[in-house]
This record gives structure tokens, sequence and C-alpha cells, in this order.
């Protein structure tokens, strides 16, 4: 099972990556959790300057943009 993590304080670009990641995920017919991480702290451990940010399995795959769900698929597949 993938962990897919959405790195933002709540704001409407961290609230349509989660939107896209989640399409993506049922797209591809993966069992996934999804994870809003908000804390600011939580989110300066992963290294992450810019949010968005999205991160699968502890690893950040993508911050400061939000990609398509098609473009995502890529990091979730």
């Amino acid at each position: 099972m993938k962990k897919i993590q959405i790195l933002g304080t709540g704001c409407k670009k961290c609230q349509t990556l989660l939107e896209n990641a989640e399409t993506a995920a049922k797209q591809l017919g993966i069992e996934y959790e999804l994870v809003k991480v908000s804390d600011i702290k939580d989110i300066a451990a992963f290294g992450v300057m810019m949010t968005p940010a999205l991160a699968v399995d502890g690893e950040v795959k993508v911050a400061g943009k939000v990609p398509k769900a098609e473009d995502l698929k890529k990091y979730l597949a």
C-alpha cells in the first residue's frame, strides 16, 4: 500500500493537489492511504520550503506546484 502525503496548510492549491493525487491513485487502481500533513514543523521535517508538496512513502516527489492527476501517476505507479 502506498502512503500518499499532501504537505500544506490547507490552501486551495493544497486541496487541489489532494484531489488530483486521489484521482491518479484511483485511476491506477492502487491501494493507498492519503494523509494530510498541515503542521508547519512536520512539513519542514520533509525539507519542504514551498507548499503544496506531495510525498509518496515518505519521499518528496513534488513541491511548490500542483501537477494534474495524469502527471502524478508516474510518482504513484
